[in-house]
């Protein structure tokens, strides 16, 4: 009896019992009356945060300024200019889905692609802060409503605490990455991307090598993985989303409810970082918001979709493609860095 009880409470036994009642692809592809609420739900969200980005890329502020990047100068989209920009919203949507069904990839892959396309930093990360904060969130309520993860509260559900543990870990070793590897020590930051990207490819190998196996569940190991993962996000920027959600399988967590985990992990460190953004502009700090109404527009959709795609397709091909999918990050991040290590160890 104690060890029922202990399972009820864990989050992901939901999951579990949907695949068991309804065990073919199409019986969970047929929506049930509740998931049209939340399928409006978040469509609604996304569609006012999509106006709110039409109206702030009109810079309605002081603080609110058309940076001249390369980009906005070749299109002639300098002073309150804006537009959708439909490559950006097809590249953005495609991520996105991958990153709210995956767990992963949206800044990771975007930010660099964005900035080969000639935007500035400042164009790109407070934005890109904001849609995470927005799809994290939202994404982790539609995760519930699909039925790949349960929040409880009273008793409290592992999900719950390993969200907590994922947060409050992250935060405080992406204080101590910053602090360390930029006041104390000067690492350059070609090798900074070199570890992360070498990291990822071990954990992706693993984990992949690993899918066939069902994991005791080890809480104590998430604790690891999340400050592994705050680490990254401090020295690097990125590494974050993969290495919660493998770090998490490795860990024993079953894949859909640790995407859950995810998303609102990040979704939580995300609008925290917006609201320090936010708190910078005070201070003479200056922010374009030109891609945040494609940002959006691509994220309306596919925000929506991949949580319920997590529903349905079961958990064994979830387990091959989460892997999967972090190890063609990981070599996507080595093509990135290759020559700027060539150029390191030429002494260029």
């Amino acid at each position: 009896m104690e060890n029922i009880k202990k399972e009820k409470v864990t989050g992901w036994e939901v999951a579990k019992d949907l695949e068991a009642t309804k065990q073919s692809i199409l019986e969970r592809m047929i929506p049930e009356a509740g998931h049209f609420k939340a399928m409006f739900a978040g469509v609604a969200v996304f569609s006012l945060l999509f106006l709110v980005g039409i109206w702030l890329a009109g810079n309605p502020f002081e603080a609110t300024v058309r940076m001249p990047s390369k980009y906005v100068v070749e299109h002639g989209l300098l002073g309150n200019q804006w537009s959708i920009i439909w490559s950006v919203v097809l590249i953005a949507a495609f991520f996105e889905f991958m990153d709210a069904s995956a767990g992963m990839g949206f800044g990771t892959a975007l930010t660099p692609l964005l900035l080969m396309i000639g935007f500035d930093p400042k164009q790109i990360v407070p934005v890109v802060m904001i849609q995470q904060g927005a799809a994290g969130l939202v994404g982790a309520y539609l995760h519930r409503e699909f039925q790949n993860v349960e929040w409880k509260f009273s008793p409290m559900s592992e999900t719950v605490k390993l969200a907590l543990i994922i947060a409050g870990t992250g935060v405080l070793f992406n204080v101590v990455a910053v602090v360390g590897v930029y006041k104390i020590f000067t690492i350059p930051t070609v090798w900074i991307k070199l570890y992360v990207a070498a990291l990822l490819l071990m954990m992706g190998i693993t984990s992949l090598i690993q899918a066939k196996q069902e994991r005791p569940y080890k809480p104590g190991k998430m604790v690891f993985w999340a400050a592994l993962a705050g680490f990254n996000k401090g020295v690097g920027g990125g590494g974050y989303g993969p290495v919660v959600t493998i770090g998490g399988l490795m860990a024993g967590v079953p894949v859909k409810s640790m995407m859950a985990v995810t998303a609102i992990s990040e979704g939580t460190v995300s609008t925290l970082s917006v609201v320090t953004w936010l708190a910078l502009l005070g201070s003479g700090v200056t922010i374009d918001y030109i891609l945040l109404p494609s940002f959006m527009l691509a994220t309306v959709f596919s925000a929506v979709a991949a949580p319920y795609m997590t529903r349905v397709f079961p958990e064994k091909l979830w387990k091959i493609v989460v892997p999967a999918y972090c190890l063609c990050l990981t070599a996507y991040a080595f093509y990135k860095i290759i020559p700027d290590i060539m150029k390191k160890l030429a002494g260029s």
